[in-house]
């Protein structure tokens, strides 16, 4: 019983990791901009930043659909409560 508890333990865990290799990283720049961005001097980023924005200003992450992000995110939350569900249920009644 003991190895059948290590192997679902394994899969669980390789699970996750597998999942998480999925998540997008959270880059604030366009792909190709970098170079633009660090070449200019910070007073004049700052000097267009004041002068375009009176106040503080959300980002733009240019209308990315978080949809799927959402939904997969409720699914697993889903999911984990459904286990520890089961291993309570489990615990009780051994």
């Amino acid at each position: 019983m003991s190895a059948r508890r290590s192997t679902v333990t394994a899969l669980g865990a390789t699970t996750l990791l597998a999942v998480l290799w999925f998540v997008p990283s959270a880059n604030a720049t366009a792909p190709g901009h970098e170079k633009a961005a660090s070449a200019a001097p910070a007073a004049a980023n700052t000097q267009v930043q004041a002068t375009s924005a009176p106040g503080p200003a959300l980002a733009d992450t240019g209308g990315v659909d978080t949809t799927p992000y959402l939904l997969g995110g409720t699914l697993c939350l889903g999911a984990g409560a459904g286990f520890v569900a089961f291993s309570v249920r489990r615990s009780r009644t051994a």
